[in-house]
């Protein structure tokens, strides 16, 4: 079970991008396969979460994707019944708006500094004053979210009933009762209304707010107790009710003020902070956010989204109509969309020139395998894979100093790892192979390595401009060739079978103006 977000924020204040990804071979994505696969985009695309902690969820769920298939199935059953159910879609939505708008205060109660008295805040973190305002704002949050979600219908899905029983359990905990309130402050420590009935024991109890009409009474009561039984010679000698209540009052704010603050709001918002069921309160909110997030996602991404038919099966497996890319396909409408069929050739040999779109696919077709196992829409016609155990994505690298390997070395260090991480159910994408070595042995080093991904069974995406290799497996009936089509000297951004043998680098170098021609002309000119 994954940590909740509230463990993880600890005594920082709260940050969505919180969550990374776990180590090599320990979740479905590592650090660098996160980053070289761009998921921080695939997140700024697909947020349309309105809360903090819903967008911290989305984070932490492309940090670190499920690959269970029964966990995805029950959450694609919820986003489906979301779907197909817009009142209680439209109900989540204004609860999820209401909480948008008050969740702060409940962080800077768990994460603020309090300035003091006479201090103004500057900061969203920051509490003026004793912190009542805070506190009765704070817990105000968590009070109306169980509230609300205990007045809406049961949903049928089982993921939606799971995120609704956390919620409405809320209500049955200690720190529920805690800040319904009263909370009472005893010799054993804060306690709350079940745990004080039957007790003899002293306590003071904590109310959210500085006026204490009972203290206040108290002390009006004892001046006239004063002043009334006082012998009448001695009367002249005390003071009016102002010159005897002033200073009082005055002493009154402070201590009461910092008393409560101190031994009530301050431990309080620890027991708070730490415990699992307001964690497990908060997530709930968080998923359901997440939830609404996905349909928004699919709503605005102006073109076909599908939730994608996730199977069972010995090794990966990933068929596509109309993929585009998550991220570009929202920035550019007229975006090709590409089929791929990866059934039982677990093997796939992409050539073309360059900025044909050879890089743009593989990443569409790694982030909507990251989609998919987050449970979200794809941006597909029809989708249908299996949930992989590891997703990588390798580009070459450049060296480090202190590695003490070179280009090649450093490379391979990589490439190793992701193959020793890797089962038959794992996607790979390896962008290029064996750079900064001769020829002969870049084609020794890639044919070593594509055959031992062959034989571990996994689908393995090779991505060159080495058509030699490519001819290679082919010739052995091994691989599924595809190239980018290119047509009138441009690209289409369609994929289709067949090996490029040239790159178009003469292409390239004229569009950025550098090519043999640009050169002559800037040495001409500087003569």
């Amino acid at each position: 079970m994954k940590e909740t977000l509230l463990k993880i924020w600890q005594d920082a204040w709260p940050s969505i991008k919180a969550t990374r990804p776990l180590p090599t071979g320990e979740g479905v994505i590592d650090e660098s396969a996160f980053s070289t696969l761009e998921a921080d985009k695939v997140f700024d695309a697909v947020n349309y979460a309105t809360t903090t902690v819903g967008q911290a969820v989305l984070y932490r769920s492309l940090a670190q994707p499920l690959d269970n298939l029964d966990e995805l199935q029950a959450k694609q059953a919820a986003v489906q019944e979301l779907s197909d159910t817009p009142h209680l879609t439209a109900a989540l939505n204004a609860i999820v708006e209401q909480a948008s708008a008050q969740e702060n205060s409940f962080y800077r109660l768990l994460f603020g500094n309090f300035l003091g008295s006479f201090t103004s805040a500057r900061e969203s973190h920051e509490i003026e004053g004793y912190g009542y305002a805070e506190y009765k704002k704070g817990v105000q949050f968590m009070l109306d979210l169980v509230e609300q979600i205990q007045s809406l219908d049961r949903p049928t899905s089982p993921y939606l009933q799971n995120l609704f029983t956390t919620i409405t359990a809320f209500a049955d905990t200690r720190p529920y009762s805690l800040m319904r309130g009263p909370a009472y402050l005893t010799e054993r420590g804060i306690q709350c209304r079940e745990e004080r009935r039957g007790s003899l024991l002293p306590a003071v109890i904590f109310m959210p707010r500085i006026i204490k009409p009972l203290l206040l009474a108290t002390l009006f009561g004892l001046y006239w107790l004063i002043s009334t039984f006082t012998p009448a010679d001695m009367r002249l000698d005390l003071p009016n009710g102002m010159v005897f209540l002033s200073p009082l009052l005055l002493l009154y704010f402070p201590i009461i003020g910092g008393f409560d603050r101190d031994k009530c709001i301050i431990p309080l918002r620890t027991i708070y902070k730490n415990s699992a069921a307001v964690g497990e309160t908060l997530d709930a909110l968080g998923q359901l956010d997440e939830l609404l997030s996905f349909l928004k996602f699919a709503e605005h991404f102006g073109h076909s989204m599908v939730l994608p038919t996730l199977i069972d099966g010995p090794h990966h497996r990933i068929n596509l109509s109309e993929a585009r890319n998550p991220v570009l396909s929202k920035a550019y409408t007229d975006y090709v969309g590409n089929d791929l069929a990866l059934d039982d050739e677990k093997l796939l040999l992409v050539t073309g020139p360059n900025s044909g779109g050879k890089t743009a696919f593989c990443k569409t077709l790694t982030q909507i395998q990251l989609l998919a196992q987050i449970g979200c829409f794809v941006p597909a016609k029809t989708a249908t894979l299996t949930v992989a155990d590891r997703i990588f994505y390798q580009v070459p690298e450049i060296s480090h100093l202190n590695d003490g390997e070179g280009r090649f070395g450093t490379e391979l260090k990589r490439t190793k790892d992701i193959f020793l991480a890797t089962t038959a159910k794992s996607l790979v994408v390896l962008d290029e192979l064996s750079e900064g070595t001769t020829f002969e042995e870049k084609m020794e080093s890639s044919t070593n390595t594509l055959n031992g991904f062959y034989r571990k069974g996994n689908s393995t995406v090779l991505i060159t401009h080495n058509h030699q290799l490519v001819d290679h497996f082919v010739k052995q009936k091994l691989g599924l060739p595809r190239q980018v089509e290119f047509a009138n000297d441009a690209p289409t951004y369609k994929l289709v079978p067949g090996i490029s043998r040239v790159s178009h680098a003469d292409r390239v170098a004229k569009k950025i103006g550098f090519s043999k021609e640009d050169i002559d002309n800037y040495l001409a000119e500087t003569k």
